[in-house]
């Protein structure tokens, strides 16, 4: 039998290769973090001398932007820095995947704790003054915005940054919302504004936060990328000119932007093993954007070995 692996596209996952999407976009995410992180105190200052639940849970939105950014730099930056070895064969990409995860888990926390306060709170709603209410929101808002800009193209190519980008957006309505609430307490002294509008923010964040942890659990389970036809993969292989079985397809992601996958070809014993791999390979590359794929061409009655195994 003989294995024969890759070709000029490229395989390496260390700092020497192509970078993560997130890894391009390190100074933006630094960015926003200085920037929520100021207006953070802001707003929690005011919020707790005004004991307003909508400021407070704007403010809480807002402490898992910065903590969540700051996840999403760090394991970024590692993930850049880390080179290969021969313990961490992928680097340490996956390093932004469990930051997606986490700042998942951050946001059901948040809007957890938000709605069963605001739902305690309909019984006696505190007196809330609109107007500072209204000025710390505004600083916030335009925080989130500003988050919102610097996060918005990288959050359509990484899951990394789709998490902060995410907390951002949520944190950005929350601020609009705020603003609402200081508008009608300081023109109707209406109190039940407060907690309405903090479920309304409670209630907006959490199936956006259960479809980015869904993402990143595929991912560490390694499921297949949901765009990729794996069935189509196969048969396309099986098409090429040559080869007999297909067998043992994998596909997973690694991190936002790499796909990656493996598959033997039982070919016959009158091809040539090194047309079949590079027809292969660029059909792969070529008809699924799958440049980085392991491929084992074996003659004819080798696969006993891959009938043997249990999984």
């Amino acid at each position: 039998m003989f294995a024969v692996m890759g070709t000029g596209h490229g395989h390496g996952h260390g700092p020497e290769a192509a970078a993560s999407a997130s890894g391009r976009y390190v100074r933006r995410l630094a960015l926003a973090f200085g920037v929520l992180a100021v207006f953070l105190v802001l707003e929690v200052v005011v919020g707790l001398l005004t004991s307003s639940l909508a400021l407070l849970s704007d403010a809480g939105h807002m402490f898992t932007d910065v903590l969540g950014i700051g996840m999403a730099l760090a394991a970024t930056t590692a993930a850049r820095r880390a080179g290969r070895d021969d313990r961490r064969t992928f680097g340490l990409y996956r390093a932004e995947v469990l930051a997606a995860l986490a700042n998942a888990v951050l946001l059901f926390a948040v809007a957890g704790w938000v709605l069963i306060e605001a739902v305690q709170r309909f019984a006696d709603p505190p007196d809330v003054p609109g107007l500072p209410v209204m000025l710390a929101a505004t600083a916030g808002l335009v925080a989130n915005l500003i988050a919102f800009a610097l996060l918005r193209d990288g959050a359509k190519e990484s899951l990394n940054l789709r998490g902060a980008y995410l907390e951002v957006l949520a944190d950005t309505l929350g601020s609009v919302g705020v603003l609402i609430v200081g508008a009608v307490t300081w023109a109707f002294g209406w109190r039940y504004a407060d907690p309405i509008v903090a479920i309304a923010i409670g209630l907006f964040v959490l199936p956006r936060t259960w479809s980015l942890g869904r993402q990143a659990v595929r991912i560490l389970v390694q499921a297949a990328p949901a765009d990729v036809d794996v069935a189509a993969i196969r048969t396309d292989l099986a098409a090429v000119d040559g080869v007999l079985d297909v067998h043992d397809v994998h596909i997973w992601t690694l991190t936002s932007g790499m796909e990656v996958g493996s598959a033997h070809l039982e070919v016959n014993a009158e091809c040539d093993p090194a047309v079949v791999l590079s027809t292969a390979q660029q059909l792969l590359t070529d008809r699924h954007q799958l440049g980085h794929f392991t491929l084992q061409v074996e003659p004819p009655g080798a696969r006993t070995g891959c009938r043997e195994l249990s999984w």
